[in-house]
């Protein structure tokens, strides 16, 4: 329950008596035909107010109405009797009462960046003659909360002529930067109805599988943030086993509730306003609202405050998790329209990413499904070679770090144009993957040769997520272990350079001086259903260095697999190479490979010693011009 009930409500409202008015007074008397005037934001709305503006709208002609995502159902122009410019909407944000009269030209779309809206209005470059808000009821000091919703609505109230308020019981009394006095409304009016509520619905499986990558990334002690969207908070129901996560955030909505239930978000590890969820905003249900209401734990602040990038960045781990509706294949990143048409907005999407960007080991996550179905049914993708004419660029080539899909994650930043568009064709949905790849030769992106992972049939090889893991060395460090992928082309190559002449001979039974492209690719471009290679992969400061590498080849003989392994020389006599010889076996198996062998020179002893000592009985070793041919069971 929330900390007024109704009695308490005008016992609070006794000494402020003389400006309660009329639902019809708080409009006439305070709104004026050609007047601005602004609607409080998202959940907040207020109802009774709205619809008495909407009654009398015939007798205020051109009024401009400001908002920051509508989520009520009213309609303000079939309500009002359909006439198409008595009001003109203005958006900073496009909720769904809004979208189809922006799409018809009825209404406008301010694009800004969340963080910077109130200074529109602190600079006066944007006069506010009327504000309509929603509050709780006064405390015995005279100050009421804006509730659910502080975000644009505190500043830009301070700056408006007038200030008109619904008084709910219902709504939240929420804590931090987030009142109001009474003797700064001008007029309220008693209200008693339901706060809006908002639901995302269940996540379907794609928006799971990208909830999942997401979790992968985000570490014990990160401070998170969730915009708007169904898959930014799906992730909240993959993060059940993290520990210690902190919030901050311009909205969340009720995953968090059940992640401090949980004891999984304690915010103890944030760096700034330890022990405090910050928002700006929530959106969900009455266990939503119920949780934040008078609740030390959670402090709403501004806008210009939540999503100053500055602040975000003082939060080490800052997570920023965001929705884009396209990305194109070099990391420009579309998320407020449809080629044209406009459909949602730029919200605190850049301030998080350019926030977490900066933070100290942050990370920026953009996410979608690699595919969108059109009306007509057609299949398109969502990873696309070139941004749809008329789509805004809402985060940048030089913003961008992660881009996720249901097919993995790309890591964008501080990588080449070819690097990108192998990252960003690996996530697509295979469907498409042939044709992106085409465009990126055209425009000379990447090798005139390139290709990508081929299955016998001809298809794309899928990449194996299952055989990903880790390995933890006798040292202490971890390697993750995980099928190389064809944007290893690099690693790969450093990887082998890093090789003295000796280990070359061992490993190619000749010194080989050069690993150029047409040599690696066909190490990083493999049949996943005929062959293997496994990569061990060391990431030290977020870069990453492939110091191992342990593989199978199909031979001429259908069950039997031949095997190579690499290890860099720092990383040699901790056990890399046998784990990866036993995993190799078990994903060998599940090929059904009965048989694995090869060909190991006398002189390299360590290799000889771990075949020997494998466990696994041998059919075959024969030596023969110093070489040693082996081959062994692998069938359980």
């Amino acid at each position: 329950m929330c900390a007024y009930k109704n009695d308490d409500t005008s016992k609070s409202l006794g000494k402020y008596k003389k400006k309660q008015v009329s639902l019809s007074n708080a409009i006439k008397k305070y709104i004026n035909p050609g007047d601005r005037i602004f609607i409080d934001s998202g959940c907040a709305e207020p109802i009774n107010l709205t619809r008495k503006l909407i009654e009398l709208g015939p007798d205020l002609p051109d009024i401009e109405i400001l908002h920051f995502l509508s989520l009520s159902d009213l309609d303000y122009y079939e309500t009002a009797g359909g006439i198409e410019d008595l009001f003109r909407h203005n958006a900073f944000f496009i909720g769904k009462s809004l979208r189809k009269y922006i799409r018809a030209g009825q209404a406008d779309y301010t694009p800004m960046l969340l963080s910077e809206i109130p200074w529109l209005f602190k600079l006066g470059k944007m006069h506010l003659d009327t504000a309509l808000i929603q509050v709780s009821p006064p405390d015995r000091f005279g100050f009421c909360s804006y509730g659910i919703n502080v975000d644009i609505v505190k500043p830009i109230a301070e700056e408006a002529e007038y200030v008109i308020a619904e008084i709910n019981p219902n709504m939240p009394r929420t804590l931090g930067d987030s009142f109001i006095h009474m003797d700064d409304i001008d007029a309220y009016v008693p209200a008693d109805h339901d706060v809006i509520e908002f639901s995302y619905g269940e996540p379907d499986e794609n928006s799971k599988k990208i909830a999942r990558f997401v979790s992968s990334l985000i570490e014990d002690e990160s401070t998170i943030q969730m915009g708007i969207g169904e898959i930014p908070n799906a992730v909240t129901q993959e993060l059940v086993e993290k520990k210690d996560l902190g919030v901050h955030s311009e909205v969340f909505s009720d995953g968090i509730v059940d992640l401090v239930e949980e004891g999984v978000v304690t915010c103890k590890k944030k760096s700034i306003h330890k022990d405090k969820i910050i928002c700006s905003f929530v959106m969900g249900s009455r266990k939503l609202y119920n949780f934040v209401d008078d609740n030390p734990m959670v402090e709403f602040h501004p806008c210009d405050y939540t999503n100053d990038p500055y602040i975000i960045s003082q939060n080490k781990k800052q997570v920023a998790i965001n929705a884009a509706l396209s990305v194109d294949l070099t990391g420009q990143v579309n998320s407020d329209s449809l080629g044209h048409q406009f459909y949602s907005g730029i919200g605190g999407q850049v301030d998080f990413v350019r926030g977490a960007g900066r933070a100290k080991e942050g990370k920026p996550i953009m996410v979608l499904p690699s595919t969108a179905t059109l009306k007509d049914g057609t299949i398109v993708s969502r990873i696309v070679p070139y941004l749809q004419p008329g789509s805004g660029v809402v985060i940048t080539r030089g913003d961008i770090h992660y881009v996720t899909t249901e097919w993995g994650i790309a890591y964008l930043y501080g990588k080449s144009i070819r690097e990108r568009v192998l990252e960003m064709i690996n996530i697509a949905h295979p469907d498409f993957r042939e044709e992106l790849l085409e465009h990126a030769k055209k425009w000379n992106y990447v090798y005139s040769d390139q290709k990508l992972p081929v299955s016998i049939d001809g298809r794309i090889s899928i990449y194996p997520e299952k055989y990903e893991t880790s390995l933890t060395l006798k040292n202490g460090k971890t390697l993750k272990i995980r099928p190389v992928k064809p944007t290893d082309e690099r690693m790969m190559q450093e990887l082998h350079y890093s090789l003295d002449e000796k280990d070359r001979y061992l490993r190619f039974f000749s010194p080989v001086q050069d690993f150029r492209h047409k040599k690696i690719q066909p190490m990083v471009n493999i049949d996943y259903s005929t062959d293997m290679i496994l990569v061990g992969i060391y990431n030290e400061g977020g870069e990453e260095q492939i110091v191992a590498i342990g593989a199978f080849f199909k031979t001429t003989k259908p069950s039997l697999a031949e095997l190579a392994f690499v290890v860099h020389k720092d990383w040699r006599g901790l056990g890399i190479t046998r784990f990866l010889l036993n995993y190799l076996v078990k994903i060998g198996r599940e090929l059904n490979y009965k048989t694995f062998g090869g060909s190991i020179l006398l002189e390299n002893r360590p290799m000889l010693h771990i075949i020997d000592t494998s466990g696994y009985k041998l059919n075959l070793k024969k030596i023969e011009g110093g070489v040693t041919e082996f081959a062994f069971n692998i069938a359980k």
